[in-house]
């Protein structure tokens, strides 16, 4: 039994994480915690997921949490996220991180905490992603140049990041299989003259409209056909199982940066 905490737990994913866990026979929700002056801190996390009384108390930060836990799950934000990182390596707990929209420096920061615990850290934690993630790269290379690489991706309105973590990881997982640089070939938005397309290039486009989950479509496109390759989340669900098998096979692994990969033996 691996006994996890939930960062951000009265939010969105926090619950949806909290409340499954709550009801996986390998798991134990043995804490979540907000930030301070929250309206539910001090509440029983039980009560708040609608569980009925849990005998746990949502915590005010993750130091109200780290003595009694195996694995702290965290879905929030760059700076509590780093914060939260801290605060566990120095303690030793293993994390399991699916936050996004790190800026260059702040990843760098993450990881290098993430790598003193057990940690797996993955932008999108569903496994028909982490299955294309695989696949995209072959695919890029058994079409060769003679196709165009466009990356569409589509969330719901409150998503704060552009373009998605997903995307860059699928942009990413193509350029490298193709000996290119995302830095050099990425582009990321398109307006008025702008030439004709080059041949390396690899377009990152973003929608962001009522509730969508999340939708992701790797198109390539060559002379007289295309290839189109889509994922699609219906629910929040798939990312909250996707952290829990991670919590799980975390038990006993050495201090070290995982991936999603990693996880499911991909």
């Amino acid at each position: 039994m691996s006994r996890i905490a939930v960062a951000g737990i009265c939010g969105r994913m926090g619950r949806r994480i909290a409340t499954l866990a709550a009801e996986h026979p390998e798991l134990e929700l043995a804490g979540g915690f907000e930030r301070p002056g929250h309206e539910d801190v001090g509440r029983d996390i039980g009560e708040v997921l609608g569980l009925g009384t849990l005998g746990v108390q949502v915590a005010d930060s993750i130091g109200g949490v780290l003595d009694t836990v195996d694995v702290v799950i965290d879905f929030t934000h760059p700076g509590p996220t780093i914060a939260n990182l801290k605060a566990a390596s120095g303690q030793g707990t293993a994390m399991v991180v699916g936050t996004t929209g790190f800026t260059e420096e702040e990843l760098a920061e993450a990881r290098a905490l993430a790598a003193g615990v057990p940690c797996v850290m993955a932008s999108n934690m569903s496994l028909g992603v982490n299955l294309l993630l695989k696949l995209l790269p072959e695919v890029a290379r058994a079409l060769g140049k003679g196709y165009d690489i466009e990356i569409v991706e589509a969330h719901h309105r409150t998503k704060k990041d552009a373009p998605s973590g997903t995307a860059l990881m699928m942009a990413r997982a193509i350029s490298e299989g193709l000996g290119r640089n995302l830095d050099d070939v990425g582009v990321y938005a398109r307006h008025g003259m702008i030439g004709e397309r080059s041949a390396d290039e690899i377009g990152i486009q973003t929608l962001r409209a009522g509730d969508i989950v999340g939708e992701h479509t790797v198109l390539f496109g060559g002379l007289g056909e295309r290839v189109e390759i889509t994922h699609k989340a219906t629910s929040r669900d798939t990312f909250a199982r996707g952290a829990l098998r991670a919590a799980l096979w975390l038990k006993g692994r050495d201090a070290g940066l995982y991936n999603m990969l990693d996880v499911l033996g991909l």
